[in-house]
């Protein structure tokens, strides 16, 4: 991550931590900071994968190449709920974002394996990019605090933002219907995954 981000990020978990202190002990939200948290260790992995990508700029195969990287993280991120989380619904919605994005990274797949590139849009491009970049800001505020479930829960909310935000990027300037229907269907599930993962937060964040 780059250093101002984390900066920034510390700051605003400071001024957090100061405005709490203020409170009552039952009120107050513990934080743990990013280096020492294992869900966002696989987060920041993820996105220094993607930084790395060889890009095309044709639209379809660049956001096929990035989605199936973004869904590999969140497929982390599940095992890591799976393996040391307690909660038994962020159990089962760690297992069933591995379920259904196994299923879409091999669609991903199988579209890859015969794409060739047709088309250059810079625009894409830049939007993928300028995407990319609000994540990682969004990552290095977020507020965690070692608890397994709720830092998943915390972190997927964004994670799946982006993923939805990708999708809407390709349904605007991709072709591959394909693609398109993954894309759809992309929107729908993780736009339900996310209210659900903001119902938990709210009934277990400061506890």
């Amino acid at each position: 991550m780059k250093t101002t981000f984390k900066m920034l990020g510390l700051a605003v978990v400071m001024a957090l931590a100061t405005a709490c202190s203020d409170d009552n002990d039952d009120d107050k939200i513990t934080i743990q900071a990013h280096d020492q948290n294992q869900m966002m260790t696989v987060m920041h992995d993820m996105m220094a994968e993607m930084d790395m990508m060889k890009v095309t700029q044709d639209p379809d195969i660049d956001y096929a190449s990035m989605m199936k990287m973004h869904h590999m993280g969140a497929i982390e991120m599940a095992k890591l709920e799976l393996q040391s989380g307690s909660n038994a619904e962020m159990k089962a919605m760690a297992q069933a974002i591995i379920d259904a994005q196994q299923k879409e990274i091999a669609t991903l797949d199988s579209f890859l394996s015969t794409a060739t590139p047709t088309t250059m849009n810079m625009e894409f491009h830049m939007k993928m990019m300028e995407g990319m970049e609000r994540m990682e800001k969004q990552s290095d505020l977020q507020v965690i605090n070692g608890n397994i479930d709720q830092d998943f829960a915390t972190l997927m909310i964004g994670h799946h933002q982006s993923a939805t935000e990708m999708a809407q990027m390709q349904l605007l300037m991709g072709k591959s219907t394909q693609l398109k229907t993954l894309s759809t269907m992309i929107i729908e599930e993780q736009n339900k995954e996310i209210e659900a993962f903001q119902a938990f937060l709210l009934a277990n964040r400061s506890n």
